[in-house]
């Protein structure tokens, strides 16, 4: 029975050979991603700069939130200025930006890239440079991917290469 799903899905990926070249849809984490969920942030050094309204974390930098980790050498948190803060009924974070091996895991998957910017109110995370996506034993290649976590998809851009790894006759039953 996997064997035909799997004969199914590469069957589909060629027929929409067209959609390889502008990026393919993925899934990542759910549609359990709780944007209101507080996000902790820990690392060596913290420097604020109350004038742009930014800090930035570096070494060994840990960003939680609910079940999605990000890692990565260096963080930069924006926060939302007075009146953005007063239109949406709250204050916090705009948005993060990661640089330097930057790891984001959620669940059992998980992304590595050079950079990525998390958009706390649209709930978008964006990895750039040398991506690569794991999803149990699959792994996706790009230069770029969007994750969109309220619905739990994603879309992977820039010479995307995938490698899907069958699941044997014992590993579905």
């Amino acid at each position: 029975m996997r064997l035909m799903q799997l004969i199914g899905l590469v069957a589909a990926l060629f027929a929409s050979a067209p959609v390889w070249a502008q990026g393919i849809q993925l899934g990542f984490g759910g549609e359990d991603h709780d944007a209101s969920a507080p996000v902790e942030v820990t690392a060596d050094l913290l420097e604020v700069d109350e004038a742009t309204g930014a800090a930035v974390f570096t070494g060994n930098v840990l960003a939680q939130q609910a079940d999605m980790v990000l890692s990565a050498a260096r963080v930069d948190v924006f926060y939302l200025s007075d009146d953005e803060a007063e239109a949406e009924g709250a204050g916090g974070i705009s948005h993060l930006v990661a640089s330097g091996a930057v790891t984001l895991t959620n669940g059992a998957e998980a992304a590595e890239a050079e950079r990525a910017t998390y958009d706390v109110s649209a709930g978008t995370v964006t990895m750039e440079g040398a991506v690569i996506l794991t999803q149990g034993p699959n792994v996706i290649s790009g230069e770029a991917l969007t994750i969109q976590l309220d619905s739990g998809t994603a879309r992977m851009e820039g010479r995307v290469r995938t490698v899907f790894q069958p699941q044997s006759d014992e590993d579905s039953q």
